[in-house]
């Protein structure tokens, strides 16, 4: 029988680097927005302010989804997988989640395979 109790920050599998992968999803349409990480710090940010925050891998720093752009992130809801090892931001965007201006990071599709 599934275990519907809500998960707190300390029982999330946070990976061997604390990090947790995050789908942002937008609440109204369910399009899959993007895909970042999360740390502890910036899932205490998120649940303190509502606005979406994540960890850069590669600039090793926080960064608060629409920090420089306005395309902020209102989160409506967090919800956790049956693994406890991500998450799912259920959000209210203020723009393109994508850096390149589409609405979404998910814009490509992937080719077949070149014959060759």
């Amino acid at each position: 029988m599934p275990d519907y109790r809500p998960v707190h920050p300390g029982d999330l599998a946070w990976d061997a680097h604390g990090l947790v992968p995050a789908v942002v999803q937008d609440a109204r349409t369910a399009e899959v927005l993007m895909v970042a990480y999360m740390n502890r710090e910036a899932l205490e940010r998120c649940l303190a302010s509502g606005e979406a925050w994540f960890w850069s891998r590669s600039r090793r720093a926080l960064w608060h989804k629409g920090e420089t752009s306005g395309n902020v992130q209102r989160i409506r809801e967090i919800r956790v997988d049956c693994d406890a090892d991500t998450l799912l931001l259920r959000v209210d965007p203020a723009g393109p989640a994508c850096h390149t201006g589409e609405r979404t990071c998910f814009y490509r599709a992937l080719a077949a395979p070149r014959e060759e």
